[in-house]
């Protein structure tokens, strides 16, 4: 399973952000680090921001800092804010009406993969990451 960019980049900030959580980072030193164009940051830090993650500090030596303690943000919630958790708890085949009642040839088996993703990223929150570790893949 794969994320969407959205959701990679918005847990790849919040991932090395959450590094040095009081630091106050410039969108620059962001650019710079993540290898993410400037024009897509910024839009990335402004939906950060509306959905409460972060702040920003205007002016010279302004920059982005968290608004929260990493340690309460889960990964679920960067998820749900962006594209909704729920998008990736679906059927595996996309079908609509897959259900416990109506299931697909897959459903049983996705199930348990499912409820483990879904623990996943509900119980880990930004404090349990270690950027240095994602950053090596």
């Amino acid at each position: 399973m794969k994320l969407s960019h959205t959701s990679e980049y918005a847990l790849r900030i919040l991932s090395f952000m959450a590094n040095e959580p009081e630091r106050l980072f410039s969108a620059r030193y962001l650019v710079e680090h993540l290898n993410i164009s400037d024009k897509y940051l910024r839009r990335m830090m402004t939906n950060l921001t509306k959905a409460g993650f972060i702040k920003s500090t205007q002016g010279r030596g302004g920059g982005y800092t968290f608004a929260r303690n990493p340690g309460q943000i889960a990964l679920a919630d960067i998820i749900d804010s962006f594209e909704g958790l729920g998008h990736y708890l679906g059927c595996v085949l996309g079908f609509e009406q897959c259900s416990d009642t109506n299931p697909c040839v897959m459903h049983t088996g996705w199930i348990h993969v499912r409820q483990q993703f879904e623990s996943t990223f509900k119980n880990t929150t930004l404090a349990d990451l270690n950027f240095d570790q994602l950053n090596k893949y």
